[in-house]
């Protein structure tokens, strides 16, 4: 591509050449005034080497996007990477003095873009005023806008009223209003022959009689004969009705297009500095003023009021349209969004972080759908002070909007986040990141409403979090990952698949990393159940499950910046899934969140370890030594620990005061039997119970098994299966049990050794190993 700088110096051109092929090209100057574009384009992503063909200049490098050669001055390349719209780059003498500059557009790889860029302004303008329409504060229409133009969000707001008013919507509106516009009926009066007059009114009979200017009656006329009336004038006045168009709806359309031309007009005589935003102002008065110019305009008059309560402006087509933008002009004239700095940046269109906004106010539409977002959360989006309106939305600063789900069995507290940070480096059980501190585009954050704090849901394990990130790069997410198996490259294509990586994530453009990024949210941020794309290529709508649950979960959803509702119906119903899990009682996720609290709320020193030799499996179950538990029993003597070995049982009192059988989760639960003998500090018989619980044994059916001192039994006692003989599956070890704190419990309660010892009690294996004698 060839681009003359004559302008600069005579013959002084530059040429640009592309990596690719068709990365650069030229379009007409027709295009480039409809567009607001320059007329040379090259691509977003792709490196350009350029050559001026005189030595005597050099390119700035000031923006970072050009890279000056160390061989020659005049020549180096052009790497756009990410940034899209018009590029204005200064040509240097050998001073490094700018002796003049040109402009480049630089091309979205997306071909929609121009498309989305304008359907995504209109549609942040169109929320704002809703939000706005909602707030308490009065807001004053007048009839003439006070535009406080301030230069430095001056294009900012140029461009929220340009997608209000520069659209083919509006202008069909207009030509709606001229073919098709409301009229009325005025009376004109006339001075007409009298013999033309076909209706006398009582006025017209009047001035027969009054009137001048008279003809003389024949005698035997019925007037002169009859009334004695000799006379009558040549000419009366008379009236007729004329169909007008200079209604007040008409002229409220007239005045809101002089409105918008005077604003046009006022920012074109601002961007001077600014060829790209002076040539948009241009264009979009000019088209305002072709408008203005047809004769329908011309026969009406400016207006004294406006009647903005009138059906015809609210109602009728064409003119409802314009009713519609002209109110959202005069809010957009007047609001300030700090956050639109990289958006509204003069010549630059950051359609990234255009699509991450408005996929906020596309998720705030959709979260209200289905929750009660309260109005005074909406409300905080915008402020108001003297006058001014300025949206609270700004990459980087956190927003949290909160609301209720209700229903018949569960309520639910919902969250919605833009730009939440979490914090690095948090000890548990606080929230946010145990690494570095992330922040994902949006969060809804999910608890039961009994809790009304967040942070105490946080403490106990019944919040879930779920991201999403904005990527309008992405064309394909799923293709994207499934494209090629590890498995199934040889060690070269591998070479070749990370360099194309490490280029495509330098050029901004999205891959692996988007799924990395996914796994980072939900690995690293604490109770996180999903985290998905949000991108507006194609692809399908099944996310990945972690387990065999919606939650959590991974993966992406396609949201284009269209009216098309199929997009918002998959997410609304993606969403509605996720409430139905939080409202299913027996969800696994709902188990899980139960056990990781149960675990983690007690703490563990790297100390404490336990490595104690013990099966894996037990009755066919992961051993887990903290959910794993013993019971504690007591040998009055030989005679009867001989009787439990013999018969495989061991009898429990029943009934009794001291030394009975308490039915706790742990007792009926217990793995292990662990017998203590009189006289004797120390345990090491330990056999594994075989029965599922304890069994009812009358003293009868003990004394028919020979049960020592038979004579002695009590009414029933309770009885267990266990091994004939101890086990070895925990090792040949003998047990301090006198140092459980259950034990000393007991002790300290009974406060009495002899009744102490009798009593049985439970402990975990966990608890049980840490008083093995060394």
């Amino acid at each position: 591509m060839v681009i003359p700088l004559s302008h600069i110096e005579q013959d002084l051109i530059l040429e640009i050449v592309g990596g690719n092929e068709n990365s650069t090209k030229t379009i007409s100057e027709q295009e480039a005034m409809e567009f607001g574009e320059a007329l040379y384009q090259i691509k977003e992503g792709c490196s350009y080497e350029y050559n001026l063909n005189n030595p005597n200049y050099q390119l700035s490098d000031k923006t970072q996007i050009v890279s000056i050669s160390k061989f020659s001055k005049n020549r180096g390349l052009i790497t756009p990477n990410i940034y899209v719209g018009t590029l204005t780059l200064d040509v240097l003498d050998k001073e490094k003095n700018i002796k003049g500059t040109f402009n480049i557009e630089v091309q979205s790889v997306k071909s929609s873009y121009r498309k989305d860029y304008r359907y995504m302004l209109e549609s942040i303008t169109e929320k704002c005023t809703e939000l706005i329409m909602q707030i308490d504060s009065p807001i004053n229409q007048h009839f003439e806008t006070n535009f406080d133009i301030d230069n430095r969000t001056l294009y900012q707001k140029f461009s929220f009223a340009k997608s209000v008013i520069d659209s083919k919507e509006f202008e069909e509106a207009i030509q709606k209003i001229i073919s098709n516009p409301t009229t009325k009926w005025n009376t004109e009066i006339e001075e007409k022959d009298i013999r033309n007059i076909r209706r006398f009114t009582q006025n017209n009979i009047k001035q027969i009689v009054s009137k001048s200017n008279r003809v003389k009656l024949p005698s035997n006329f019925h007037l002169n004969s009859n009334y004695d009336i000799d006379s009558i004038p040549s000419k009366i006045e008379s009236t007729k009705k004329i169909e007008s168009i200079d209604t007040a709806e008409n002229r409220f359309i007239k005045h809101s297009l002089e409105v918008f031309l005077f604003f046009c007009e006022n920012c074109q005589e601002k961007f001077n500095k600014y060829s790209k935003a002076k040539l948009e102002a241009t264009n979009l008065a000019t088209k305002l003023s072709h408008l203005l110019n047809q004769s329908f305009f011309k026969e009406i008059s400016r207006p004294n009021s406006l009647k903005l309560n009138s059906t015809i402006l609210q109602r009728k087509s064409g003119y409802r349209e314009v009713l519609n933008a002209w109110l959202k002009f005069d809010l957009a004239a007047k609001l300030t969004w700090s956050g639109g700095d990289n958006v509204y940046e003069v010549g630059k269109k950051n359609i990234a972080a255009l699509y991450e906004y408005w996929l906020f106010f596309y998720l705030l539409d959709l979260f209200k759908e289905i929750f009660k977002i309260e109005p005074k959360s909406i409300q905080e989006l915008i402020q108001f002070d003297s006058e001014k309106l300025s949206l609270n939305l700004k990459q980087g600063t956190s927003i949290a909007l909160e609301g209720i789900y209700k229903s018949p069995t569960r309520n639910l507290n919902i969250q919605f986040s833009y730009n939440r940070s979490f914090g690095g480096g948090k000890t548990y059980p606080k929230s946010g990141s145990y690494t570095t501190t992330l922040r994902p585009d949006y969060t809804l954050s999910i608890w039961p409403a009994e809790i009304i704090n967040s942070q105490e849901a946080e403490v106990k394990e019944l919040i879930t979090h779920i991201h999403f990130d904005a990527k309008y790069k992405v064309s394909n997410f799923y293709e994207l990952i499934t494209k090629s198996k590890e498995e199934e490259l040889n060690e070269e294509e591998n070479k070749e698949l990370i360099k194309e990586e490490e280029e495509e994530n330098e050029k901004g453009t999205f891959k692996n990393q988007d799924l990395l990024k996914m796994h980072a949210y939900k690995d690293a941020i604490r109770r996180t159940s999903g985290a998905y794309v949000l991108y507006p290529g194609k692809g399908k709508d099944e996310p990945f499950r972690g387990f065999h649950e919606l939650i959590p979960g991974l993966g992406a959803f396609v949201v284009r910046p269209n009216q098309n509702p199929k997009n918002k119906e998959v997410l609304k119903k993606f969403i509605l899934k996720v409430i139905d899990n939080f409202l299913d009682r027996a969800s696994q996720r709902e188990n899980l969140s139960s056990k990781v609290y149960n675990i983690f709320q007690k703490t563990k020193d790297d100390l404490d370890i336990l490595k104690e030799p013990m099966p894996e499996y037990l009755n066919g179950k992961k051993l887990i030594p903290d959910e794993t538990f013993v019971l504690v029993g007591f040998s009055k003597d030989q005679k009867r620990l001989d009787w439990y070995e013999e018969h495989g049982l061991y009898n429990f009192r029943m009934n009794d005061n001291h030394g009975s059988l308490i039915f706790e989760n742990d007792v009926v639960n217990s793995k292990y039997l662990l017998i203590r003998e009189s006289g004797n500090d120390k345990a090491s018989r330990i056999y594994k119970i075989l029965s599922k619980g304890p069994r009812v044994f009358s003293k009868e059916k003990l004394s028919s098994l020979q049960y020592p001192n038979s004579e002695n039994l009590k009414d029933h006692y309770l009885v267990i299966d266990i091994e004939k003989k101890p086990t070895l599956e925990l090792g040949n070890k003998k047990w301090l049990f006198k140092e459980l704190n259950r034990y000393k419990e007991i002790v300290a309660k009974n406060n009495n050794l002899r009744i102490s010892a009798g009593i049985p009690f439970p402990v975990s294996l966990t608890e049980l190993m840490k008083v093995i004698e060394k």
